[in-house]
């Protein structure tokens, strides 16, 4: 195995991890439509049930948007780190080569900052 696949292999796929949140959040907004739907009965023991359950799920949303936010950063910052190895590893390896690249890069740039 190469290290690029051990990295996608372990974490789930950013599509999973957005259906889940979407999910999610599905939830929390039938729960609040269910509380909104209740206040208009004015039924007092519907209403706190449901301000506890949705004060629940808002909690737990929070919570797992404050954790995967977490996950996502650990995943941009390993990602990171990976790529400027792989290119430092590629930049000593053929120096003549990197150096024509940054020239090229650098003109490109230049042009395009002269046209504005």
């Amino acid at each position: 195995m190469t290290k690029q696949n051990v990295h996608t292999e372990t974490n789930p796929t950013p599509q999973a991890s957005t259906e889940k949140l979407k999910e999610e959040l599905r939830q929390l907004a039938q729960t609040l439509d269910e509380l909104l739907l209740a206040t208009a009965n004015e039924t007092s023991s519907e209403i706190r049930e449901l301000r506890e359950r949705a004060r629940a799920r808002l909690e737990e949303t929070r919570e797992r948007l404050a954790e995967r936010g977490a996950e996502l950063y650990q995943q941009a910052s390993t990602t990171l780190r990976a790529t400027a190895q792989q290119t430092e590893g590629y930049v000593r390896e053929h120096p003549w080569t990197s150096i024509g690249l940054g020239a090229a890069v650098g003109m490109l740039i230049g042009l395009l900052m002269g046209r504005r």
